[in-house]
């Protein structure tokens, strides 16, 4: 039976490629390049006979001449405005023979700072509380542990590993012969 279909196939394609042969040679070749048809040509008839003489059309430089001269105004006499008067300063005049210093050289931050003295009563006061350690009782401590089991992942299953593992036993050759039966069909 199935060496009947692979006859069949084989002859089928040969009368395929049979007619598609015959029918090459019977059209033309269409890889010429087209042709492209002519232009059509434009043609002017020169009018019969002249438009009427009416009212003489203007130039160019006629037309601006006549908007430049209905444009010309008289123009203002344009003033300008008097310049600030401005005081001259020698600042030369108020310098000292030598440059002062900006440093103090006295400066106590102790003295000055109030975060200083903030810190200074911060020390005093955490010798006289009582630690840690001390005001800690062991019952007040949360002990619940597991809150973050909701987002571990589950375990997923490794196919693979499950096979492998099946052919190290006799039971499991069984299972894989099945396996290779459903696997490797022969239809």
């Amino acid at each position: 039976m199935k060496d009947f279909q692979v006859w069949f196939y084989i002859i089928l394609g040969i009368i395929y490629v049979v007619a598609r042969f015959m029918k090459k040679t019977e059209q033309p070749p269409k890889d010429l390049a087209p042709k492209r048809p002519e232009k059509p040509v434009q043609r002017y008839e020169q009018p019969a006979s002249k438009p009427a003489p009416g009212p003489r059309t203007l130039t160019f430089e006629e037309l601006l001449k006549e908007i430049t001269e209905s444009k010309t105004v008289e123009p203002k006499p344009v003033t300008p405005p008097p310049a600030p008067q401005t005081d001259y300063v020698d600042y030369d005049d108020d310098l000292s023979e030598e440059e002062e210093s900006l440093e103090e050289e006295e400066y106590d931050y102790r003295k000055r700072d109030q975060v200083y003295n903030a810190y200074e009563e911060a020390k005093r006061q955490a010798f006289e509380r009582p630690s840690l350690e001390e005001t800690m009782k062991a019952g007040e401590t949360v002990g619940s542990y597991g809150k973050f089991k909701a987002f571990q992942e589950a375990p997923q299953r490794n196919l693979m590993e499950e096979y492998l593992g099946n052919l190290h036993d006799p039971e499991g050759w069984k299972k894989a012969v099945v396996m290779s039966e459903v696997l490797n069909r022969k239809f």
